[in-house]
């Protein structure tokens, strides 16, 4: 290990904010969504008067992936959750990247092993290989057996002065650990069930439970909120936080989301990351309201909140324990309500990235043809495909219920009743279809309907679109007029 500078593990004073949390993501992949939960409610406990930190934890060098952290950040800042302090804009507990922290994880670690709080281990691979197997074949945990603990300080002196590799173990003393979780409440470990974790490795890096210890309490972490599957590690940082001296920060473990069937999420459950619902079309506001109750109610039947309402009301006596359930229909609902919410404009905006093929001229219209009709925008594309590209049905999906006769007589006239008042349209075309069809009231409510449908195939080759006055408008009555004239020819030519 190598010396460390003086003052290097100052205490810290005067951090701005009340409360201090942050998010220490991983980069080894896209942001699941669980991260994503996370990274929220801790946004939102940390409250208008706090702060919210990033840190980029990348000390996993095997799996880093270094072009992950713009992609972490550009994900936050889309869902808005804006930080004061991180790796991309600084702040007084800089830097923000772990591996840019090196001697400070090895001057704690050193003060661990002075203190014997924590020892080096010299034990091989093969060694530890050798003891897992022992243990997993006599039905026993597999952990550390604490075979280097007893090595003397000149054994440990005499080691290190020849170079043989070495870890720093935490050494875990006997007793209970307690705490008072701030969504378990009171929590209890026998020291017996902890293992001596290893604190900083070979390579001189740290493992996640001596980074996590040391740069929150550097940064002045108030409330760390984590999944609770990070639970058991909790007797080994508050046994780290003893050993340095240091006054934990509080801890809040959240339940795990899992899939609808109850079980862990998985790929069968579909979406898990954050691209991916984003490339599936849902708001970012929507996405967020729709996590904030994975693990968070406010207590009354209310069910849409702004982010900013989110950071305002939201509080840890309200976190829950149990398990949270990823209901994607539920979200499609939200999405939904999100989607009638903002103004057209902003969601013709929206839709862009999703209909490339649209002029700025054409996206106006065609969200508001869509707002009240789709709960995703990805949805738009299909709903909008004959805006894009002329259909091309045939004679029998064209006539739909009508005669080939009866939709061909229907088609030829609709031509000319195309060029006047756009709001007076559907009464022209339905004036039209009682002509042909109409004399007996029984059937003329049908006939009209069948010969709506028949102009719908033919401007669009759906059965099933936005309204046909917006949707010719959308085409104009030039390209409508045509497709018209070409369904004619189809009914014609197969007649």
């Amino acid at each position: 290990m190598s010396s460390a500078p003086p003052d290097l593990l100052p205490e810290l004073v005067d951090l701005p904010g009340r409360r201090r949390l942050r998010f220490a993501p991983s980069p080894t992949g896209d942001l699941h969504i669980g991260n994503v939960r996370t990274a929220l409610l801790s946004y939102c406990l940390a409250g208008e008067d706090g702060r919210f930190l990033v840190r980029i934890e990348d000390t996993d060098r095997e799996r880093y992936q270094p072009e992950a952290v713009p992609r972490y950040l550009e994900t936050l800042a889309w869902l808005g959750l804006h930080w004061d302090e991180g790796p991309d804009i600084g702040g007084p507990c800089g830097p923000y990247v772990e591996s840019e922290r090196l001697p400070y994880f090895q001057a704690a670690a050193e003060r661990l092993v002075e203190s014997r709080a924590a020892y080096p281990c010299f034990c091989t691979r093969e060694r530890l290989d050798e003891l897992r197997a022992a243990q997993r074949a006599a039905g026993l945990p597999t952990r550390y057996d604490g075979h280097c603990r007893n090595l003397t300080p000149e054994e440990v002196s005499a080691r290190l002065e020849r170079g043989e590799p070495s870890v720093v173990r935490l050494w875990i003393p006997p007793g209970e650990t307690r705490w008072d979780d701030l969504v378990l409440g009171p929590q209890l470990f026998d020291n017996d069930s902890v293992d001596d974790q290893v604190l900083l490795k070979s390579d001189g890096f740290p493992t996640y439970h001596l980074a996590q210890v040391v740069d929150d309490h550097l940064m002045g972490i108030t409330e760390v909120v984590r999944a609770v599957e990070w639970l058991p590690s909790t007797p080994k940082h508050l046994i780290t936080y003893a050993g340095l001296g240091w006054q934990p920060p509080q801890f809040a473990h959240v339940a795990l989301v899992l899939g609808p069937d109850h079980s862990k999420l998985s790929k069968r459950h579909g979406a898990q990351t954050v691209s991916e619902f984003r490339a599936m079309g849902y708001l970012p506001e929507a996405l967020v309201n729709f996590l904030a109750f994975l693990g968070w109610s406010p207590g009354t039947e209310e069910e849409i909140f702004t982010l900013s309402e989110l950071r305002r009301r939201m509080s840890f006596d309200r976190l829950q324990s149990s398990p949270a359930i990823l209901d994607q229909q539920r979200l499609d609902y939200l999405n939904g309500v999100w989607i009638r919410k903002i103004p057209v404009e902003e969601l013709a905006q929206r839709i862009q990235p999703f209909l490339p093929q649209a002029n700025q001229e054409q996206l106006l219209p065609i969200a508001a043809m869509v707002q009240e009709r789709i709960r995703r925008l990805d949805q738009v594309p299909g709903l909008l495909a004959f805006a894009f590209s002329e259909p091309a049905p045939d004679a029998d999906f064209l006539r739909g219920k009508l005669t080939r006769e009866e939709a061909r007589a229907f088609l030829e006239r609709v031509p000319e009743l195309l060029g006047g008042d756009p709001a007076q349209l559907m009464d022209r075309l339905r004036g039209l279809a009682q002509q042909i069809g109409g004399g007996d009231p029984a059937t003329e409510k049908k006939f009209i309907q069948a010969a709506m449908r028949v102009l719908r195939v033919a401007t669009t080759g759906a059965e099933v679109t936005p309204p046909l006055p917006e949707s010719i408008a959308l085409i104009g009555n030039e390209a409508a007029a045509r497709r018209v004239q070409r369904a004619t020819r189809v009914l014609a030519e197969a007649g």
